[in-house]
């Protein structure tokens, strides 16, 4: 069965290569040292793969948590019915229909795969590259936000969720597993525990992320066309059967929650004499200006 997702394995050699190469850069830096331009360009090459590294690393970190738990797997697919019948109590769309629109369209069905596959982490890479490169002093607040987000989601993942696809009884099929695009490795008696985290979902959570941080930080009115990721993003995993409508909504609850939390402690920081609670990036901001362009 094809995987369409980078392992944790291949993401932490990757991410131990590009922090080799981010030392080696620095080191070869600081002997030759010809001109103060040319050390800042370098400086910033550093800089750009070690914070790649960093993210892979931080996918490595998602992945091999997501095999743990801190309780039995017995009782994941109980949870999970439970969740598909509060949400039809509460009056939410049945996914099962939703899941059943698409069924019939073995092109969309493989989009939806792969997007579901891919898009979380390689749009999340390319909006953090472009905060690094073109506004740094933007980039910790977006940084920070990811990993308190991911690391309040990998903790509730620890009670074990089984996703929509895991209940055929309520009408939801596995259409990655049948298009041969799953992103999980052969289950054990239908259940292994590195598929019982849906609840929250990250792919919700990191979309939302980035749709945020290219409105609130772009200018013009491209930027808005961003917002069509995470709507994307929530049909696709809906439509694949990967998570609840419930759990998109709490990996927003949990965002919502970093932001305010994230926002007070600025607040603090500017009572303490900070203005904008990022000091070193505003720093650097000024440092790298003469050599970015734009």
């Amino acid at each position: 069965m094809q995987n369409l997702t980078l392992t944790w394995q291949t993401s932490a050699g990757a991410s131990a290569v590009l922090y080799t190469a981010a030392f080696a850069v620095r080191r070869g830096v600081a002997r030759r040292a010809e001109g103060e331009v040319r050390r800042r360009r370098a400086g910033t090459a550093a800089d750009v793969l070690r914070e790649a590294g960093t993210l892979l690393a931080l996918f490595a970190l998602w992945q091999v948590v997501g095999h743990l738990s801190l309780m039995g797997t017995d009782h994941a697919l109980e949870r999970a019915e439970w969740i598909h019948r509060t949400e039809g109590d509460l009056g939410l769309p049945d996914e099962a229909s939703w899941q059943r629109a698409v069924v019939g369209h073995p092109w969309l069905v493989q989009g939806a795969n792969y997007y579901y596959a891919t898009m979380h982490f390689g749009v999340m890479l390319v909006v953090l590259m472009w905060l690094f490169l073109r506004h740094r002093a933007r980039y910790a607040w977006v940084r920070t936000t990811v990993v308190a987000t991911t690391a309040v989601c990998l903790l509730i993942q620890f009670v074990p969720v089984a996703p929509p696809r895991m209940l055929p009884g309520s009408g939801f099929v596995d259409l990655a597993e049948q298009y041969g695009q799953s992103v999980y490795g052969n289950a054990v008696a239908g259940v292994v525990a590195d598929q019982l985290s849906a609840m929250p979902s990250v792919h919700v959570a990191w979309c939302v992320i980035t749709a945020m941080a290219v409105v609130s930080v772009a200018r013009g009115p491209w930027r808005w066309l961003m917002v069509v990721h995470p709507v994307v993003t929530v049909w696709v995993v809906v439509v694949t059967a990967n998570h609840f409508w419930a759990d998109g909504l709490v990996a927003v609850v949990i965002l919502l929650t970093v932001y305010l939390v994230q926002a007070a402690v600025s607040g603090w920081r500017q009572r303490e004499g900070r203005p904008d609670g990022e000091p070193r990036d505003v720093a650097r901001e000024r440092e790298h200006s003469a050599v970015r362009p734009g």
